[in-house]
């Protein structure tokens, strides 16, 4: 009896361990996961490019593989932790934001001495002479998918007290990527088959003498504790419009925490949005029910014979933030028979090739591409025209909303599915219909007596 006791107590911790072992590695596993854009990530490059008397000289190159997030101004920041004593002499394309202690070096000075630098992009208009290719844009990248032209950023660095060859040469360790705030985690540097180089004439072709990568994913779990953007909803069918859910992204808080908010119509705006704090990226909202800095409005707004018709509105709410290059992706499952979207552009996302539910929507340049802060043009706004598959097509049970949409990259909250605008029921038309008929009746009757 007392070794089957112990046994099932074995047993029963054993399975609770487990249990907890699998929950924690779900966690770990899906919070920067995003299902539709699963292969999704940032990769950043070291590669050496040749020897010096007591290092190297590498390139540092960082590819948004992402589809639809970019890095928005202030732009990135990375940071590292060098393996040994290493130092930087010099920076191209770049510069850390601390030099550190370098007193031990009497004649030439470091541009870094510190265990853990942070770099910064360089800002456009730096003289070439300090330039290298991709670089020098203030820190901001785009996202492949809608700027395959600008989805890098480089810089090069000459490093000292490091390894000179393969063998004694360490990569840098614990890397971390700002773009612009938290929400990115590195994994170690790998090394990697070394990257070739064309020159400019493409006649030739260099190799580096080492690659490393690191890979960054993002989760917006880690970037931010509230919700940035929600959904509205509204019909032709129905009289209701349905809001954004209250205190989505917070709620109004003036009394306790003054300026939480701003007021539309309050005589002090201007001075409110221009007062301290106006060069910050700290967004200061409208105040609304829902606080979010982003809404979207989805309307269904008509219904043909073989057609249908969706008006999408994007309303920007923060007063300290204009978004150039932003993106709308939505899901929903007549995106397969899209037949005309007009001042947006479009491209289907299919990240699992078979389904075609999901577009990636962003303004036409020189046009609507820029979404202005919040006030009378700080919006943008489309129209979608789908055709009708009679297998699939109905208004019924809140089909003609999206499943998901994101703003920027980030997932926007929607409604409660049981708050969607209902299609009105035959049955209540039809009571409606037959009361009608009887009063007409009626009315008529007591004209003839």
């Amino acid at each position: 009896m007392d070794y089957c006791f112990r046994s099932l107590t074995r047993l029963t911790i054993s399975t609770i361990l487990v249990s907890i072992l699998l929950s924690s590695f779900t966690f770990t596993s899906t919070e920067a996961y995003d299902a539709l854009d699963p292969n999704g990530n940032i990769t950043i490059k070291w590669d050496i490019i040749s020897w010096t008397p007591d290092g190297y000289v590498a390139v540092v190159t960082m590819y948004n593989f992402q589809q639809y997030r970019h890095i928005s101004p202030p732009g990135w920041t990375v940071g590292w932790t060098w393996a040994k004593k290493e130092v930087i002499w010099s920076m191209m394309g770049a510069q850390t934001t601390e030099q550190g202690d370098c007193s031990k070096y009497k004649s030439a000075q470091p541009h870094c001495c510190k265990k853990t630098p942070s770099v910064v992009d360089l800002l456009p208009g730096t003289p070439y002479n300090q330039q290298i290719a991709n670089c020098c844009k203030g820190g901001v990248i785009n996202s492949w998918a809608q700027d395959p032209n600008n989805y890098a950023s480089s810089f090069q660095v000459s490093v000292g007290a490091a390894g000179t060859t393969n063998k004694t040469v360490k990569p840098p360790k614990n890397f971390t990527l700002l773009a612009p705030g938290p929400g990115y985690t590195c994994g170690p540097a790998v090394v990697g088959k070394p990257t070739k180089f064309i020159t400019a004439d493409g006649r030739r072709v260099t190799q580096a003498m080492m690659t490393w990568n690191v890979t960054c994913t993002y989760s917006q779990f880690l970037a931010q504790k509230t919700p940035t953007c929600c959904v509205s909803l509204s019909s032709f069918y129905n009289e209701t419009i349905v809001p954004c859910p209250t205190c989505t992204c917070g709620c109004q808080n003036n009394a306790s925490h003054p300026g939480s908010c701003v007021n539309a119509n309050s005589p002090y705006l201007e001075s409110v949005v221009n007062g301290p704090g106006k060069n910050s990226f700290a967004p200061l909202v409208q105040c609304t029910k829902h606080m979010c800095p982003i809404r979207v409005h989805w309307h269904v707004k008509l219904n043909y014979k073989d057609y249908w018709r969706v008006k999408v509105t994007i309303t920007n709410f923060n007063y300290r933030m204009n978004y150039s290059q932003w993106n709308l992706v939505v899901q929903h499952p007549n995106f397969d028979n899209l037949t005309q979207i007009f001042s947006f552009n479009y491209k289907p996302l299919t990240p699992y090739s078979t389904i075609n539910d999901t577009a990636m929507l962003w303004g036409v340049k020189f046009y609507n591409d820029f979404l202005n802060q919040a006030g009378p043009l700080g919006n943008v706004q489309s129209e979608l025209l789908f055709r009708k598959d009679k297998s699939t097509f109905t208004f019924e049970k809140g089909w003609a909303f999206p499943r998901r949409i994101y703003f920027n990259g980030d997932n926007c909250v929607m409604p409660p599915p049981d708050m969607y605008p209902y299609l009105p029921n035959i049955g209540s038309r039809l009571t409606f219909s037959l009361l009608g008929l009887l009063v007409a009746c009626f009315a008529v009757f007591i004209g003839f007596v």
